[in-house]
């Protein structure tokens, strides 16, 4: 059976590289733990170093996201440059990315890319608000349907999907999705890979879930879902807090 698959995104955590080194060494006493999972982190640029040499042997590196365009653009990060620190998986789409104006169009640019390069495209859909109605499916099957683009049948079974509704994102496990309404979102979300893409590719892509992940909900979750793991936000830069989830899966 596959790991369980956890993605630790920092954003722009911790607030000093000393601070960061701290947070690796403590991950590090529990490399056997970590071991049993598909981990990735993913730090601020300024932390790769620390991360790609610290975290060798549990854990693979990740970025938040990535610029594609070739040419001089200050202050953006290539392809390159992140393939150059080891990078593994990079997180496209996220709904911080888009509230700042970026589409699916531009997701599935990126989504393109990165598989060219080489490194995996953690792609992260979800709606803005959930209705009693469920027209927030219709809008979950567009988004993702729009960030994949035209990918072909066998670049699709390289690819992650991160459900991460947004009015969920960045709060306690209470304002976390239900375990049963993850259930369905993933029955859901497989369903639509299903028409694009075969059944058996459908069932290849691991779906994770990200909307305030934390210890007292992630066994629950995972237990009550077909998702395959998690982007953890907030939780993954205390380490007690990032060790207790990943405990909590094993033990599901």
């Amino acid at each position: 059976m596959a790991k369980p698959i956890l993605v630790a995104n920092w954003k722009n955590h911790p607030a000093s590289l000393l601070e960061a080194q701290k947070l690796l060494k403590d991950l590090g006493k529990l490399r056997l733990l970590y071991k049993k999972f598909a981990l990735f982190i993913a730090p601020p640029l300024p932390y790769m170093e620390s991360v790609a040499n610290r975290a060798k042997g549990f854990a693979h590196l990740a970025s938040q996201d990535m610029f594609i365009e070739k040419g001089t653009y200050t202050g953006e990060t290539t392809l390159e440059v992140l393939k150059s620190f080891g990078v593994k998986l990079a997180i496209l789409g996220h709904s911080e990315r888009r509230a700042l104006g970026e589409t699916s169009q531009d997701v599935a640019l990126k989504v393109k890319a990165a598989l060219k390069a080489g490194i995996t495209p953690l792609i992260c859909i979800g709606e803005k608000t959930r209705d009693a109605d469920g027209e927030h499916f219709e809008y979950i099957r567009n988004e993702l349907k729009a960030s994949l683009g035209d990918i072909s049948k066998q670049s699709a079974g390289k690819i992650i999907i991160a459900y991460e509704p947004s009015w969920a994102i960045g709060k306690t496990s209470g304002d976390a999705l239900p375990p049963a309404e993850l259930a369905q979102s993933v029955i859901f979300l497989k369903k639509v890979l299903t028409d694009l893409y075969g059944r058996s590719t459908a069932d290849s892509i691991p779906i994770l879930y990200g909307g305030s992940v934390e210890p007292d909900n992630a066994g629950e979750l995972l237990r009550e879902s077909s998702a395959r793991g998690f982007l953890v936000g907030h939780a993954s830069i205390n380490h007690n807090s990032f060790e207790q989830i990943a405990r909590s899966i094993i033990e599901k």
